[in-house]
């Protein structure tokens, strides 16, 4: 290891002691760390809500599930829990469909391929775009706005 890459860990170590001497500070004033705890909540909850929205359409939904869960995890042992056991069934899934027939694997993309379809059906997607190159056909238009 040379200097620079000893320096780098040295000011990432140094980086982290603040961080956890400064957490230490809030823990030990108990309004502070109650505000603190509360606020973490919230934003892990919504990180984590997104997330789940997110689940169904191509993109990082399980990323950002797993990025709530971190969140939560920093503060609550029942979300550090959850986050373990979560990451392990991903796993075990994806692991189930990376040895499954080329046939399984394309019905699982036609499946995701429908949720989308439909949800963009449903928040007015599939009119707009269609409005954009002239397509006015009535079944584009969403039920529900």
């Amino acid at each position: 290891m040379d200097q620079g890459e000893a320096e780098g860990e040295a000011e990432s170590g140094g980086i982290l002691h603040a961080i956890s001497n400064k957490r230490n500070e809030i823990r030990h004033r108990r309004t502070l760390n109650l505000t603190y705890r509360i606020v973490v909540g919230i934003v892990g909850t919504v990180v984590l809500v997104v997330g789940i929205l997110a689940i169904p359409y191509p993109g990082p939904g399980w990323l950002i599930v797993f990025a709530g869960l971190g969140i939560l995890a920093t503060e609550f042992a029942w979300a550090h829990r959850l986050l373990t056991f979560a990451k392990g069934k991903y796993d075990a899934w994806m692991d189930w469909v990376k040895v499954q027939h080329w046939s399984v694997q394309a019905l699982l993309a036609l499946a995701t391929f429908a949720i989308v379809l439909g949800t963009m059906w449903l928040l007015g997607a599939l009119e707009l775009a269609a409005g954009w190159v002239g397509i006015e056909w009535a079944w584009l238009q969403s039920p529900i706005l």
